[in-house]
């Protein structure tokens, strides 16, 4: 019996140490889960995947367009050699965008967390927010609200090729449908060089009938086609993201805002306070002299 009990004692401070451990470890996850911000997190994942989709997606449906347009529309390389210059420029203007809102929307995260911890820190006394912290926090907005409306821009421009698109695809549609009851399928045309994407003397310019049909049918158009819309998609997803952005910034600067001014007011009551018992010591004090 006497052997036993020590064991058992060791046996129960192992135990004890144990849980405070795992206690300790569950407090820590439950900070580091606190300091998370959650609303930046989920508009830095909104924004990742609508950037990939429109810059992926955009990318291929732009090489399958002017390839489209090479065999079917405009054979002389003469006539589409703005249209090829031009996709090649909206190619590296995609490349831009996806560097750029990868690296823009790290930061913005970054400053998320940044701006949780020093609100949570301000409430508890434990550092001053700076003026510098607050006008950086601003400048965020104000460029937020501008990358929103140019992304806006860019969600109306992706919509253009997705309408044309559609417009060819319901017209073959048309051509195939035993209801229309067509008896001229040739008669049936799409010219592309109205839309201003090629020049009026492009040869041939035109699609009808029976090779209207077989363009829709190409792998190219029936995958550009359904890219077009998906990259529209992905744009539509970065505008949210950045209006979500907006708004938690807006939020992060007010609560910066109203932090300073709460700490700022303490100080002064405190400041106050201190003056106060100063001059009811220095009373008692002459008080004391004088009996």
């Amino acid at each position: 019996m006497d052997g036993t009990k020590p064991a058992m004692e060791t046996t129960a401070e192992e135990n004890q140490d144990e849980s405070q451990e795992s206690k300790g470890c569950f407090e820590c996850c439950i900070k580091c889960l606190g300091g998370v911000p959650y609303a930046s997190l989920v508009a830095t994942i909104l924004c990742f995947s609508g950037v990939a989709l429109f810059c992926g997606c955009g990318h291929v449906a732009l090489t399958g367009t002017l390839t489209m347009l090479e065999n079917h529309f405009s054979t002389v390389t003469s006539d589409h050699a703005t249209l090829t210059f031009v996709i090649q420029i909206l190619q590296y203007i995609i490349y831009g965008i996806a560097s750029f809102f990868f690296v823009y929307a790290i930061i913005l995260l970054a400053e998320g967390f940044y701006t949780t911890s020093a609100v949570k820190k301000e409430l508890q006394s434990e550092f001053k927010t700076t003026a510098c912290g607050r006008c950086i926090t601003a400048f965020f907005v104000f460029l937020t609200y501008i990358l929103a409306l140019a992304f806006l821009g860019i969600f109306g421009f992706s919509s253009i090729p997705v309408f044309l698109f559609f417009n060819m695809w319901t017209t073959c549609g048309a051509m195939r449908s035993p209801v229309a009851n067509i008896t001229s399928p040739d008669s049936i045309c799409v010219d592309v060089r109205q839309y201003g994407i090629i020049p009026w003397n492009a040869t041939p310019g035109k699609a009808c009938g029976s090779t209207l049909g077989d363009i829709c049918n190409t792998s190219e158009f029936y995958l550009s086609y359904h890219l077009y819309i998906v990259a529209c998609a992905g744009a539509g997803a970065t505008v949210i993201a950045l209006i979500h952005y907006l708004m938690i910034l807006s939020a992060n600067w007010a609560y910066l805002k109203s932090a300073c001014n709460t700490h700022a007011y303490q100080d002064i009551k405190t400041k106050d306070d201190q003056e106060i018992d100063a001059e009811a010591r220095s009373k008692d004090g002459q008080n004391s002299s004088y009996s």
